[in-house]
């Protein structure tokens, strides 16, 4: 690798820090922790439905089963979510945002969306200096 690739892995690392530092201080202002808007989101933005097992939401967070059982819970005792048995197997659980879940995540959303807009226009604008010094 040269100087210039171990500069850009360091600038993405750098921004990408910066970009989790953001959302941790913009949920914690929202009233939540990042785990809770983590789970929110995974809910949210599941592929296809707007529910989700605890196994695909453990598997999504890269967490265990048992922790995003846990997890789930301290969303559910603060109104954040709901279960509901699978009416087609019993034993599973799918997981629904509540209307405050949804509002709030909808909410901190927006403010994630427009950061990333602006982390996007810093590594074009990076991207394309680079290829100038190049050049």
């Amino acid at each position: 690798m040269n100087k210039s690739e171990f500069e850009a892995l360091a600038e993405f690392r750098y921004q990408l820090r910066r970009f989790l530092r953001f959302s941790e201080t913009a949920v914690q202002l929202e009233g939540i922790t990042p785990l809770h808007y983590q789970l929110l989101l995974q809910i949210k933005g599941f592929p296809g439905r707007a529910w989700a097992t605890i196994g695909e939401l453990a598997e999504r967070l890269q967490a265990s089963h048992h922790g995003t059982v846990a997890l789930v819970s301290r969303c559910e005792s603060v109104g954040l979510v709901r279960r509901e048995k699978d009416p087609q197997d019993k034993r599973q659980v799918r997981v629904h945002l509540t209307e405050t879940g949804d509002q709030q995540i909808t909410r901190l959303a927006r403010l994630h969306r427009d950061e990333l807009k602006s982390l996007a226009r810093l590594f074009r604008s990076t991207r394309l200096a680079q290829s100038n010094d190049r050049d």
